[in-house]
């Protein structure tokens, strides 16, 4: 009778220490993750300005000076 209940302890005992080691590997992973990163998947992150995309256009060529300039004064009226 007594080696039944032994034999409980130890398996439960077992697993608990696996579920500790467990929960402990991925506490130490979770520390890792730079939650910055994660704004944009979140939906919530703040959106850009028209004029920060209008800046980024003229920065990557899709527009002329001349187009960002007549651009600006409309947004900026």
């Amino acid at each position: 009778m007594m080696f039944g209940f032994g034999l409980l302890v130890l398996l439960f005992g077992g697993l608990l220490v696996a579920l500790l080691q467990g929960g402990s590997g991925l506490l130490s992973k979770a520390g890792d993750v730079d939650l910055s990163d994660l704004s944009g998947l979140s939906g919530q992150g703040q959106q850009p300005s028209a004029r920060e995309v209008l800046d980024e256009r003229l920065a990557r060529g899709e527009i002329s000076p001349e187009e960002y300039e007549a651009i600006r004064a409309r947004i900026e009226q």
